[in-house]
């Protein structure tokens, strides 16, 4: 479950991430020629926000590792198994963000990353796409981001090296988030 928390002073506004048009994904390189994507299917979220400065983010976001999807139903359950996000044991991955900074509509998001039992700094990179008023009346804001994280900090160390002395898989992940959230009304 992606729970996605933004939020500052008072006279903020909630938004409720809109499901259908958000998405958490993830890139890695497969065998050093080309690159595998997924992403995580179930989610909900808020973001506490004034859409006017987008000043004094706080961000917080729960993901549910067993909803992985990378169109491929048995590299699914090998992700979720002990050899990698053993989501038995570690069923979430939680984001907590520390410093937010803005340049323009460009934010740069610090934060502590929990994934399979172990929590690091990660840097995201964020866009403000865009905010609107939609056709039906509400407020609506987009915002783009990534970031990329070393898998082997995190214990997710299953790993072969294949002839040509490529690594089967990458340890570098590229996080790809894409959300919209609607003002609660």
């Amino acid at each position: 479950m992606l729970t996605l928390f933004v939020g500052i002073g008072a006279s903020a506004g909630t938004y409720e991430v809109d499901v259908a048009h958000t998405k958490v994904g993830f890139k890695v390189r497969h065998l050093g020629i080309s690159s595998v994507e997924g992403h995580f299917g179930k989610f909900e979220g808020t973001l506490e926000t004034d859409l006017d400065t987008l000043e004094d983010l706080v961000l917080s976001a729960t993901v549910e590792v067993d909803s992985i999807d990378t169109d491929n139903e048995a590299r699914d359950k090998h992700l979720e198994s002990p050899d990698f996000f053993n989501a038995e044991e570690h069923p979430l991955m939680t984001f907590q963000s520390t410093k937010v900074s803005k340049d323009g509509d460009e934010l740069k998001v610090l934060g502590d990353l929990t994934l399979h039992g172990v929590t690091k700094e990660v840097e995201l990179e964020m866009e403000v796409g865009g905010k609107i008023t939609d056709p039906w009346g509400n407020e609506r804001i987009g915002l783009s981001g990534s970031g990329k994280i070393n898998r082997q900090d995190f214990g997710l160390s299953f790993n072969k090296v294949i002839e040509t002395g490529q690594l089967m898989v990458g340890d570098t992940v590229t996080i790809q988030l894409e959300i919209e959230a609607v003002q609660k009304k």
